[in-house]
């Protein structure tokens, strides 16, 4: 492999190149700078739509006649919307490379947005919804994350229903024409592709879409809610989430972060696995993980217990990050250490995966970072740095949400109309 390229191409995207000259397989990912961050107020859900139409009807094609297309190149290709970003990425062997690129380039730039399909996707979000309600674990997940991140960065992709209703496909077209251009663009390449070939390529069939000029760049604000709120609703499990502010992914805190999670959940040597779960039985399911939108950091816990156990689960959560402080062993940090580096060492067996990662580092960091970089980082952790880190970052501000039956112990509930309870 040589060295990474990274550039501005004279349209304006941003890329990086990683090539990869001994394997028969590139891939590419075009991350647009719009996300559900950028929805009106009163349209949320709009940037998912947008994604499920835009690749629906192209001023030369069909959406039918645009997915034939890419199969007839054997082209994997696959979207996705986050809080941030619209990113659009494609697997395809390396002498259908311009063909691909020529295909993703006309989609981005010529939808017709056809009305059809755009009511039918309006009633599968609708759907999403519905079903969102039967599953108790992705409810739990949109509930914790608009208190843990606020009206902006809290949002569901789905939206809401109120919400969905005012939506109409010329909101899909101002969206599009507003915040989609090539200087909202991150572009990463990788595997076997000459980096020079493939900027002009790109620039070649993205010249002239929206404005160059460099927008979208800076970060959203959290407004992060302590305190504890139960949802009410008829479950066997109670799904129970905490989270409180951590640091974001470009902090130099951040590999001691990793390294905390690694212990508390890196695996079923992990504590919150063989404590809460192997010793205990108190839990189905146990988790921690954080979630980093560019310029913060958010650290989770979540669980699915029974009813019964939820106070004594929700006490044991927290009281295994806290002793981490006092009793961590050298074993647990190597551990944690070792799947850390394995996974980012790992990583490079997969084209898509350092593709991924490649345009990670450019959206965060504004830069690639070398590999060995990264896996420093995390060597670099020390117990007394773990100890520092939790000292710096106590958990003295929590938001807890539990779903389910029974509100936590020694909370007052008051109940609301729309099936909430406010715990105090």
């Amino acid at each position: 492999m040589t060295d990474t390229v990274h550039d501005f191409l004279p349209c304006g995207i941003e890329y990086g190149v990683m090539p990869f000259p001994q394997r028969h397989i590139v891939t590419f990912q075009l991350r647009v700078l719009s996300g559900i961050g950028t929805e009106p107020e009163d349209k949320l859900g709009l940037a998912r739509l947008l994604l499920d139409t835009i690749d629906k009807g192209t001023q030369q094609r069909s959406g039918r006649e645009l997915s034939d297309a890419f199969d007839a190149i054997g082209a994997s290709h696959r979207s996705g919307v986050g809080r941030e970003t619209t990113s659009f990425t494609c697997t395809v062997l390396p002498e259908h490379f311009e063909r691909a690129v020529a295909l993703q380039a006309e989609f981005l730039r010529t939808p017709t947005f056809p009305q059809d399909v755009f009511e039918v996707n309006v009633d599968l979000a609708r759907q999403e919804l519905l079903a969102l309600e039967d599953d108790a674990h992705a409810l739990a997940d949109k509930l914790i994350g608009h208190e843990a991140f606020g009206p902006i960065l809290g949002r569901h992709p789905l939206g809401e229903n109120e919400t969905l209703e005012k939506i109409t496909r010329d909101d899909l077209i101002r969206q599009w024409e507003s915040r989609f251009s090539t200087g909202r663009m991150i572009l990463s390449v990788a595997g076997a592709v000459d980096p020079r070939k493939a900027a002009e390529l790109f620039q070649t069939h993205f010249d002239g879409f929206g404005t160059p000029a460099r927008d979208g760049r800076g970060s959203y604000p959290v407004q992060f809610s302590p305190g504890a709120k139960h949802f009410n609703k008829e479950l066997e499990q109670q799904q129970i989430g905490v989270c409180w502010p951590g640091v974001d992914a470009t902090h130099d805190e951040f590999p001691v972060q990793q390294v905390v999670l690694g212990i508390l959940s890196g695996g079923m040597s992990a504590r919150l696995f063989t404590e809460v779960r192997e010793k205990q039985g108190l839990v189905y399911w146990v988790n921690a993980w954080h979630e980093t939108p560019r310029g913060s950091g958010m650290i989770f816990l979540g669980a699915s217990t029974t009813p019964d156990r939820c106070d004594q689960t929700y006490k044991t959560l927290l009281r295994e990050v806290e002793r981490l402080a006092e009793d961590i062993q050298p074993d647990e940090l190597e551990r944690a250490i070792t799947g850390i580096v394995v996974n980012l060492e790992t990583r490079g067996d997969s084209t898509r995966a350092r593709c991924a990662e490649l345009a990670n580092d450019l959206f965060y960091f504004g830069r690639p970072l070398p590999e060995d970089e990264k896996i420093a980082r995390v060597q670099a952790v020390t117990i007394d740095k773990i100890r520092r880190y939790l000292a710096t970052y106590p958990r003295d501000q929590l938001c807890v949400v539990t779903l389910g039956p029974r509100a936590l112990e020694g909370a007052s509930t008051v109940e609301r109309g729309d099936g909430t309870a406010i715990t105090a």
